[in-house]
């Protein structure tokens, strides 16, 4: 096991180089320039260059990325051009709000899915069936800019039962979370059902009823346990959709997030700042599906032995 975890890791150390060169590249390819945001359109060129060289902003891109390098593996990713507060002191801020938002679209995600997929499965080709998939055919093609605004419509403008923007209460965490995990949820109920489909037609599941043992118990306990792998793969990736999904959710709901910070900072050209949100990002979605290989390892031994 300690074997297979150091592969993964080596793995992942291209991985993040890669992405924070693309990062670094793509950044510095948005049109504008960040010393005229700041300064406005009426500034002189004398006090652009000036600012551009308080900035480094005048040094060439290798020495540039060579000093983004060397930040992000000290953990020092600059300072903002727009507050002039370091970088991840203000990342570090925002990310506890973008954990909880995560966290809880996943919840309702797993929670809306999981029943459903396997009520699809098990009543297959029933109406049962056919409603949890109708949702789940909605859920997919519902796209989450309109979902959003659709539900703080609905819920916050015209009813009045929750809040419609902010961070403070579990109410205004409500349709954030209900927005970003009802896509997630259509796509993981339909992957429980194709999963736990094919389970039940193996002869382990029907041994077990031969045993006598009832039908909830050999869809829990022995087909619901071995489906749960490509499952484990989905939550995961899903996992990231969520970290860039939420850079949609929290500008519609003003949730003071990672995916709120990087919006206003590509507006006002923040360089350091959408570096580091971007980054931050990537490294858990990298994180996220190096957890994802070793849980493998763990509920499969044979892929450890591979």
């Amino acid at each position: 096991m300690v074997r297979f975890l150091i592969r993964r890791l080596l793995l992942t150390i291209p991985v993040l180089l890669g992405v924070a060169t693309l990062v670094f590249s793509l950044i510095h390819l948005v049109p504008g320039d960040p010393a005229q945001a700041m300064l406005g359109d009426g500034a002189s060129p004398q006090d652009i260059a000036e600012l551009r060289t308080n900035l480094g902003l005048d040094r060439p891109l290798p020495s540039q990325y060579a000093a983004f390098l060397r930040g992000a593996i000290t953990g020092d990713l600059g300072t903002s051009f727009r507050t002039g507060q370091p970088v991840t002191l203000m990342i570090a801020e925002r990310v506890p709000a973008t954990a909880e938002l995560a966290l809880a679209a996943m919840l309702v995600a797993i929670v809306l899915a999981i029943p459903l997929g396997v009520v699809a499965a098990v009543w297959k080709n029933t109406m049962a069936d056919h409603a949890a998939m109708t949702f789940s055919l909605a859920g997919i093609s519902i796209p989450n800019f309109w979902l959003g605004p659709l539900l703080a419509i609905v819920f916050a403008v015209e009813l009045g039962w929750l809040p419609v923007s902010g961070r403070g209460t579990l109410a205004h965490l409500v349709l954030p979370a209900v927005s970003l995990g009802l896509a997630l949820s259509a796509i993981l109920a339909r992957m429980t059902r194709a999963s736990l489909l094919e389970e039940l037609g193996e002869l382990y599941v029907r041994a077990a009823r031969a045993r006598g043992v009832s039908p909830t118990a050999a869809v829990l306990g022995h087909a619901l346990r071995n489906s749960l792998i490509p499952l484990v793969t989905i939550v995961a990736l899903q996992f990231g959709a969520v970290l860039t999904g939420a850079v949609i959710t929290e500008t519609i709901f003003a949730w003071p997030g990672i995916g709120r910070l990087l919006i206003q900072s590509i507006g006002f050209r923040d360089y350091p700042m959408v570096q580091g949100c971007i980054l931050l990002i990537a490294v858990t979605y990298v994180t996220v599906n190096l957890l994802t290989d070793v849980m493998y390892g763990v509920l499969d031994p044979r892929i450890r032995l591979e």
